[in-house]
């Protein structure tokens, strides 16, 4: 299956190791991850070589080519939230993950939309 997976790239990389164990773990049980990049620790520096026109038409083709989505919304992240906001447009299935004991947006929790699911974790063995 083809998982488009978000997290925070401008907005801060704070949640990079968990950006790579996701990434990995759906890799690991066969998925495709058309946004594997978002793990490179170097990917805003690669990114300066593209036009944001080329990224944003990219994005939006692989969510367009996409099943499902995974979000880490962690840490809050504009691109992020709009990635959400078009693939529930698309239809798309939704997973929304986040550290427990953090504020997330009420535009997310408060979401009602039947493709979102909006999951608290503690561990990696929560996803």
């Amino acid at each position: 299956m083809i998982i488009y997976f978000c997290g925070s790239i401008a907005g801060g990389r704070n949640y990079l190791s968990t950006y790579t164990k996701i990434v990995r773990y759906l890799q690991a049980l066969g998925h495709r991850v058309p946004t594997e990049h978002i793990i490179d620790p170097e990917v805003l520096h690669a990114e300066k070589k593209l036009t944001a026109t080329h990224i944003y038409q990219r994005d939006v083709e692989w969510l367009a080519t996409s099943k499902a989505v995974i979000a880490e919304i962690s840490n809050p992240s504009l691109g992020v939230g709009y990635e959400i906001g078009h693939a529930l447009q698309l239809g798309k299935p939704v997973l929304a993950l986040h550290e427990k004991g953090l504020f997330i947006s009420c535009m997310i929790t408060g979401n009602t939309h039947p493709n979102l699911s909006v999951k608290e974790y503690g561990s990696d063995d929560e996803w």
